[in-house]
């Protein structure tokens, strides 16, 4: 059932259809149905709930266009890329010193005594091999044999250093050993971080005089130090990493391998892909 409306709420709706239709405001309601049609019927709209009228409800004449005349492109300028040098970044750069040679870093370290190992040393062990070698042994630091000779590797783990590296096709005159260290820590303990951080410069200067194709890292000291991470040595023993655009291989320190002997084959299997990145050859397996 349909509802009237009373006759005194009808003349007030139809004064002010008036008054709307004199502004000139005819159309109030839109049907918005699947039809599209649009239907107006003043008798049943209801009063407008705002004052005026809304931005939707006025009709705004269409301001006339402008002709803009085409301007004429510009004509473009190819400019040629410019591409960095290949080789070691910035970066890479600061630290290194112009015409730096093995003798002068020796010769900057002379007596060190900038850290605490110094005070329990008997020789400072700065390295030993080629100076022109493609590969790079860094070990830790020295032990006792080390220590009295002056040289590195040279105890029970250097002797198993030396059968790795002749089982790799080399003698140990065609690589280059040093250490993370150059003074023995008392009784042969990890060096500590301030004594890392007072010798690493020298590491690094050594190897960027040498200029190998592949560093091996022995042990977790060298590996941390070169790669500057907190990470174990077996989360990434056996794969490539890179230091200075160079390759590098971190894989367990001889040492280790004396009291893990069963740990030997996968340090072969680390040294088997150093051999085919250098280019040389492998062992031919024995046929059974």
């Amino acid at each position: 059932m349909t509802a009237t409306i009373p006759e005194s709420l009808q003349a007030k709706i139809e004064e002010r259809l008036r008054y709307y239709e004199d502004l000139g405001i005819r159309l109030f309601f839109r049907d918005r149905g699947p039809s599209g049609s649009s239907s107006v019927n003043s008798s049943v709209a209801a009063p407008p709930t705002r004052s005026g009228p809304s931005f939707a409800e006025r009709s705004w004449p269409t301001p006339p266009s402008r002709v803009v005349a085409p301007v004429a492109a510009a004509p473009v300028t190819r400019v040629a890329a410019v591409r960095a040098p290949a080789g070691p970044s910035l970066f890479e750069e600061v630290d290194k010193i112009k015409d730096d040679t093995l003798l002068k870093i020796r010769e900057d370290l002379g007596d060190c005594t900038r850290c605490k190992l110094h005070k329990g040393r008997t020789k400072l062990v700065f390295g030993d091999g080629s100076p022109t070698a493609k590969l790079v042994f860094v070990g830790e630091g020295p032990g006792a044999d080390e220590d009295i000779q002056g040289l590195p590797f040279v105890g029970r783990a250097g002797k198993l250093l030396t059968q790795m590296i002749e089982a790799m096709g080399l003698q140990r005159k065609d690589v280059y050993i040093c250490n993370v260290v150059k003074c023995r820590p008392p009784e042969n303990r990890t060096p500590e971080p301030d004594e890392v951080e007072t010798c690493s410069p020298y590491l690094s200067r050594q190897i960027d005089v040498i200029n190998p194709k592949v560093i091996v890292c022995l042990g977790a000291v060298a590996a941390k130090t070169l790669l500057e991470t907190n990470r174990g040595v077996s989360q990434y023993r056996g794969e490539w990493q890179e230091w200075r655009g160079r390759k590098l291989m971190a894989t367990y320190h001889p040492a280790y391998l004396l009291r893990n002997p069963p740990a030997k084959a996968d340090v072969w299997k680390d040294l088997q892909k150093v051999m085919i990145e250098l280019g040389l050859a492998l062992p031919k397996k024995k046929s059974p």
